[in-house]
């Protein structure tokens, strides 16, 4: 085998490796976001949808809960910035780990509920850190406005005439958090006492796959 073949095989098998992580990132986003929806009654991943209800709470006068939202949005960014310092120092299993963490915390206190939101929400700013590019492209996990937004800019590009498919990756983070939606929604909906602990097992089990990927492949998913 030559060594321009072995390389290209290489950067398949570790392409394939990330995008699986990403689907499993975006499922246990969009499985926590379901579920914080729907017992926290706010969103703990979406924060356009946090910045939109903050300024329709101000214009309806509800001081309390716009105060919360914002408090939420800072704790999204404070965990985007806890994530980034801890995978400076570590592979991505120790963002994942962090996380888990978090999740099972948020899960032991339920009440009141603004605590489990903010940790939630932290959970959440803090995973984005784990993967954030695939092969030099970027890659968003709690959010999927960004990768739609780039595949239908890519699906605009192909029809021009331009073959380069790399955006078809985008809809890996779309589909994952999809599914994982859906996921926390049946739980909540129909063991809502069990669905707070569901975020936490699919993190342990996401984290514990994680460590298996080789460092020298799991550090070219962090930005460089």
């Amino acid at each position: 085998m030559s060594v321009a073949r072995r390389r290209r095989l290489i950067r398949r098998q570790r392409s394939s490796v990330g995008l699986a992580l990403v689907a499993a990132i975006s499922f246990l986003a969009g499985m926590t976001d379901a579920i914080g929806l729907m017992a926290v009654g706010e969103f703990v991943s979406f924060m356009s949808g946090n910045t939109t209800r903050t300024a329709v709470a101000l214009a309806e006068g509800d001081v309390g809960r716009a105060i919360l939202l914002l408090t939420g949005l800072v704790a999204f960014v404070l965990g985007n910035t806890f994530g980034v310092i801890v995978a400076a120092r570590s592979r991505p299993y120790g963002v994942l780990l962090c996380v888990t963490a978090l999740l099972a915390a948020s899960a032991l206190v339920p009440e009141p509920r603004e605590v489990r939101f903010l940790l939630l929400i932290f959970a959440m700013g803090t995973i984005n850190a784990a993967v954030e590019q695939i092969e030099g492209l970027p890659i968003g996990l709690t959010y999927v406005t960004g990768a739609l937004s780039r595949f239908g800019r890519g699906l605009g590009r192909f029809i021009l005439g331009v073959r380069d498919r790399k955006w078809l990756v985008q809809i890996v983070p779309w589909t994952g958090m999809l599914a994982g939606a859906i996921a926390g929604a049946g739980l909540q909906r129909h063991a809502a006492d069990a669905a707070a602990w569901a975020p936490f097992v699919v993190a342990a089990l996401v984290t514990a796959a994680s460590i298996l990927i080789p460092r020298r492949w799991s550090v070219r998913f962090l930005q460089r």
